[in-house]
């Protein structure tokens, strides 16, 4: 499965996905071949930061 390219759109999934089928963004992004700091960076550019404690990026 692809990864949306738009940041916005990529926020919603990560988080949905994290929410809904995963229990860390380390296992997310293992199960989608990403790397952690790349994403977080991607979603940083944007104004986000991952909460882990939340598990979701806010």
């Amino acid at each position: 499965m692809n990864i949306p390219n738009d940041p916005m759109i990529l926020l919603s999934f990560v988080n949905t996905k994290l929410r809904d089928e995963y229990s860390s963004l380390e296992e997310f992004c293992k199960g989608h071949d990403l790397d952690v700091e790349a994403l977080k960076k991607k979603l940083e550019d944007i104004g986000f930061q991952y909460n882990a404690k939340l598990k979701q990026f806010k």
